[in-house]
């Protein structure tokens, strides 16, 4: 008996940091954060097709090519625990900056767990998927929830935030800028106390509090701050000084997302964001606006149909409806 494929066409959504504090470095050697993220527009594009069969096979076919590529292990992981036989190809455009601290490989593994289980007819509840997430990395839980979310622990625990308003933005990434991630941690681990963690922590409670009543003035991520900004900021200038020109643009908030190097700021309007663009001729721009809760998931059962059962989260397949 010969199948027919199943195909699925998605979009997988960026992350910035509203804010991001570290904490202290924990004994499994991971370092105790606290952060803020916010699913933004800025998407890669993935294709994904399905066909059952006995045998299982896994072809992941990304533009530019990405070495050990998060999407084909997120699919091994989950394929493993539903048992399910069959072949997948993953076909990713990434439009996402790699090493920009915009979770770009995080997304596209997020992007596998939560499309699969219904292209395949499978069952698979949330603690499952955030499991599965948390080996990936500390970044793909948080693609499971989507709009504004909580992240604690090394960033894998998260949690729903009210979503904040539709503000605009504009990311700016210099060319030719690699941060290394365990370096810009072993700089800032330096400087770590437990005086300063206390410190950290009522900040963040405060800000995180203000986020959870729905204060929605785009300028509260400024009063959380990156940490990482100062150990980065030491490393290359260049980047403070694309922060400190955002400001002076008149962003209401300005900042490293993750350990950088993207930079980005939130803007009261689309004209503001679009002239401050203007301003940039050199950099890499990237316009974008913040994806809700709603939207983000929204877009998912709309694209997973007819595979998926309407307004349920994770996506279920339509075998258990």
């Amino acid at each position: 008996m010969k199948f027919r494929p199943r195909q699925a066409r998605l979009n997988a959504f960026a992350k910035i940091n509203l804010g991001l504090k570290v904490l202290y470095k924990r004994p499994d050697g991971y370092h105790e954060l606290r952060t803020i993220y916010q699913t933004i527009s800025l998407s890669d594009k993935i294709e994904l097709e399905y066909t059952p069969a006995r045998h299982r096979i896994i072809r992941v076919d990304c533009s530019p090519e990405i070495p050990d590529n998060l999407a084909g292990r997120a699919a091994e992981l989950l394929m493993d625990l539903l048992d399910v036989r069959g072949e997948l190809t993953i076909r990713i455009k990434k439009r996402i900056p790699l090493g920009a601290g915009l979770g770009g490989g995080s997304t596209d593994a997020a992007a596998v767990l939560l499309s699969l289980p219904a292209i395949t007819g499978s069952y698979c509840n949330m603690e499952q998927l955030l499991n599965l997430a948390a080996q990936l990395g500390s970044d793909v839980p948080l693609f499971l929830i989507g709009g504004t979310v909580l992240g604690i622990g090394r960033g894998s625990e998260v949690y729903s935030l009210p979503d904040t308003d539709r503000a605009h933005g504009l990311l700016v990434i210099p060319p030719a800028i690699q941060i290394s991630t365990p370096e810009a941690y072993q700089q800032l681990s330096i400087s770590l106390t437990r005086a300063s963690a206390d410190n950290k922590i009522s900040i963040f409670q405060s800000c995180a509090w203000r986020a959870e009543v729905g204060v929605s003035e785009p300028s509260w991520p400024a009063l959380i701050g990156n940490d990482f900004e100062e150990a980065v900021f030491r490393q290359h200038p260049r980047l403070r000084a694309i922060r400190n020109k955002l400001q002076r643009l008149g962003a209401a908030a300005a900042m490293l997302t993750g350990s950088g190097a993207g930079v980005y700021g939130i803007f009261e309007s689309r004209p503001s964001a679009r002239r401050a663009a203007e301003e940039f001729p050199k950099e890499q721009i990237y316009p974008f606006v913040f994806v809700s809760r709603k939207s983000y998931r929204a877009h998912w059962l709309r694209r997973l149909w007819p595979y998926a059962v309407e307004e349920i989260w994770p996506p279920l397949s339509q075998v258990f409806r």
